[in-house]
């Protein structure tokens, strides 16, 4: 392949490329500036924890804007949900367990109930989110008015967000003392499974006369991808290893990116995004579409509530506040198109942790909040900017 081929096949796939090395620019400049502190073992299971709860949304948000819409309401009803999730523990006395499959089951409710006046009634996404922000806002602050911050005292609830997996060998094994070797085992599961799926998706494309990256590339960036996973891993296991928030986010991960790229449902799911009209005349059903991504869309809210709760061990009457703007940020720096039809879980993934990296480094050098605040909103408008003009240079 010609050097002209790979540079034209390198701005074909920029999307994808370009959210890698704006991660590794950032974990390199806040490493730099804060002498190492920023990627110590301690840190680094701190800021993959914080994502937890955004990650989460993100991977929700990608597929409401796939579609093209958005969903003002997450926040606040991630907090509201949280709030449930307290009150069912320490006021009604549920166990943890039933006051989780009962969150769930709500946050599934309300985002099939938001679907309702957008694909049955045709309002504006914009308002009828608008108006569950709201909502929501009201019952969080309803829900907490008489306690303020209700303190959940439930040790199995608080470990999701605060815990580490155990570890199946002994601590003081001779082979590698003092590290977390399940840890190493999920970090190599997920090397090996990242790989098998790039060669596979390489294949298929290939079967169907679709062009890819010459091999040498390809193999380049299986090398680079394994050492940052592996690097994550090892550093990590010298810590307390993976943290349930973690391994959760993974699980959601692999079966939302399953979904999209493997399935029916994912394909329709595209192909709605792309364009409504051509879906709809095909077979396709937008409305059923809509209620299946708003329905998951409130299934992960309510993930995300749990997570953040159990985080911080409480539910407040701000819970929530803004978690939807950073979802919509972190599904936007990792590649969504605003004009709908494109957008990947791995990526929301990628862009949910840089987001949460800016802030952890913002954090560490001491920078005021409200320049943080114009930093985020800058790396923002850059990320919309790089969509319209990648979509432009696709035309």
């Amino acid at each position: 392949m010609k050097g002209t081929d790979i540079k034209r096949l390198l701005k074909q796939n920029i999307r994808d490329y370009a959210i890698y090395f704006a991660l590794a620019v950032v974990l390199g400049i806040f490493t730099v500036l804060t002498n190492g502190v920023f990627l110590t073992s301690r840190n680094i299971s701190n800021l993959l924890n914080q994502t937890g709860y955004l990650a989460v949304l993100a991977i929700g948000m990608t597929l409401v804007f796939i579609i093209r819409y958005f969903d003002m309401s997450v926040g606040y009803l991630s907090g509201f949900l949280g709030a449930v999730a307290a009150i069912g523990m320490v006021t009604w006395g549920w166990p943890s367990w039933v006051a989780i499959l009962f969150v769930l089951a709500l946050g599934l409710i309300a985002g099939l109930l938001m679907a309702i006046p957008i694909a049955k009634l045709g309002v504006p996404a914009f308002i009828a989110t608008l108006a569950g922000w709201l909502i929501y806002r009201g019952a969080l602050l309803l829900a907490t008015l008489r306690t303020g911050t209700i303190i959940i005292p439930d040790k199995f609830f608080n470990a999701l967000g605060n815990a580490a997996i155990p570890d199946i060998f002994p601590a003081n094994s001779t082979f590698l003392p003092g590290m977390h070797k399940l840890t190493l085992i999920i970090g190599l599961v997920a090397i090996a499974w990242f790989i098998v799926s790039a060669i596979v998706n390489r294949k298929n494309k290939q079967a169907y006369n679709f062009e890819v990256i010459p091999a040498g590339l390809f193999v380049l960036k299986l090398v680079f991808m394994a050492l940052i996973v592996a690097a994550i891993a090892w550093n990590l296991a010298g810590y307390n290893g993976l943290s349930w928030t973690v391994i959760i986010v993974l699980v959601l991960v692999f079966v939302y990116d399953f979904v999209m790229t493997q399935t029916v449902l994912g394909r329709h799911i595209y192909a709605v995004g792309g364009n409504p009209e051509a879906a709809e005349l095909s077979g396709i059903s937008v409305k059923r579409i809509t209620f299946i991504v708003f329905g998951s869309m409130g299934f992960l809210t309510a993930i995300s509530g749990i997570l953040f709760a159990s985080r911080l061990q409480s539910a407040t009457t701000i819970a929530g506040a803004g978690l939807e703007f950073d979802a919509m940020t972190a599904a936007y720096i990792g590649g969504v198109s605003a004009a709908g039809g494109v957008g990947k879980v791995t990526s929301s993934l990628i862009g949910a942790i840089l987001f949460m990296a800016l802030s952890s480094g913002m954090n560490l050098l001491g920078t005021d909040i409200a320049l943080q605040y114009i930093i985020k909103g800058a790396v923002l408008l850059i990320a919309v900017i790089f969509d319209v003009q990648t979509r432009k240079r696709g035309r």
